[in-house]
């Protein structure tokens, strides 16, 4: 167990953003939070990260370490790509020996080697969510937390945020991820949690959440809607 949820509630004024959430993040799972607008899963995200105050209990072992946030729309500086890296790993708190090693390596991961002095925000973006993954592996999170890291882009740059996505996984690293796009939380996820009004309804691995008859209730009129 890295993280750990009990009875976490969330409140915005009058709107119960969590409602009573219970759950674990293990080593190395990738998890997909699932659910219509308004359901809690950027509220989840964030609170499993630590950027909300919230009623109940979270615990974070030892071993969740750094962990790293990835937004839809990712925030890029008015700096070159590699200057984008470089001030991520000062932030983080990286010796700066380790700086070219590590933009370098970022860079040829996410497939955006030769474009180090071009600046960040006249990419694509598809570039830019993938320099905002770069700027997340160069810092070496145990955690990380993706919201809607696709939901913005073009089907090409989909699949190859995708298969970035998917060789961290490889990796071991631990990733939790929220979107709308169910075939690609059945691609990439070992573990589907399905919420709604704040509250999770299903919580399964992946194969048994998309198994025909398995879910119940609103759960399955959300799956059987989305894959429609």
């Amino acid at each position: 167990m890295l993280i750990a949820l009990d009875d976490v509630s969330v409140r915005f004024g009058s709107v119960q953003a969590l409602d009573h959430v219970t759950m674990r993040v293990g080593h190395g799972e990738f998890i997909a939070l699932v659910g219509s607008n308004g359901s809690g899963k950027t509220t989840l995200l964030r609170t499993l990260h630590g950027l909300l105050r919230h009623a109940g209990r979270r615990a974070v072992d030892a071993g969740a370490g750094r962990q790293a946030m990835v937004f839809q729309r990712p925030f890029v500086m008015h700096l070159s790509v590699r200057n984008n890296l470089r001030l991520a790993l000062w932030l983080a708190k990286v010796p700066r020996a380790h700086w070219d090693e590590r933009a370098h390596g970022a860079l040829r991961r996410v497939g955006l080697l030769g474009l180090e002095q071009r600046p960040a925000r006249a990419l694509s973006g598809g570039q830019q969510q993938r320099l905002a993954l770069a700027r997340a592996w160069a810092v070496q999170p145990q955690v990380l937390f993706l919201d809607e890291p696709t939901a913005s882009l073009d089907p090409s740059a989909k699949s190859e945020v995708e298969a970035v996505l998917t060789s961290f996984a490889a990796e071991g690293m631990t990733l939790v991820m929220s979107t709308h796009n169910l075939g690609q939380a059945k691609r990439l996820a070992s573990r589907v949690i399905y919420l709604e009004a704040g509250a999770i309804h299903a919580d399964l691995p992946t194969p048994e959440f998309f198994e025909i008859g398995r879910l119940q209730g609103r759960a399955h009129q959300f799956l059987k809607g989305e894959m429609a």
